[in-house]
């Protein structure tokens, strides 16, 4: 079975980072996509700490962790300059974007190609641009940790 190959994300502004992201530059690296909402207990809880510590803890490694702020409801109160201000204060250093409005409803257009049910979701993808795992809700530590460190040992495909 071959595995799908990870849509572009859609994103209307990025924070921690000096130029716009895109996935296909990034191939032959790991991709974590961490899917949160600043309002979601679960994400404040523990998928965004612990999208930081992965970033944190791969210093050196071909691994590129990216969050997403996919706001699906109370969007009033969830704009770029409340998400400033989250990072700031969760001190948050890895880069993130805010998905793209959806056009024919609140669904926004990164959490609907990639079939989110929610937030938080994790977003594994593999160095040859492959989603390797799909979470949603609360992912084990130590679990997310062995999935990154075996894909991070596999060798970088040759690019096309």
């Amino acid at each position: 079975m071959t595995l799908p190959l990870a849509p572009e994300l859609a994103v209307a502004e990025w924070f921690n980072t000096p130029t716009p992201i895109s996935l296909t530059e990034l191939r032959g690296r790991v991709v974590m996509l961490h899917a949160f909402q600043m309002l979601c207990p679960g994400c404040v809880a523990h998928g965004t700490p612990q999208a930081q510590r992965a970033h944190n803890l791969f210093p050196n490694a071909d691994l590129t962790v990216i969050g997403v702020h996919t706001v699906f409801e109370h969007h009033a109160a969830m704009t770029p300059v409340s998400l400033e201000a989250f990072i700031h204060e969760y001190r948050l250093t890895f880069p993130i974007g805010v998905d793209q409005q959806g056009e024919d409803g609140p669904i926004p257009v990164t959490m609907r190609r990639y079939e989110m049910r929610g937030t938080p979701t994790t977003i594994v993808i593999g160095r040859d641009g492959r989603i390797r795992h799909h979470g949603f809700g609360r992912e084990d530590d130590l679990a997310l940790g062995a999935m990154l460190g075996s894909l991070l040992a596999e060798p970088t495909p040759a690019l096309a």
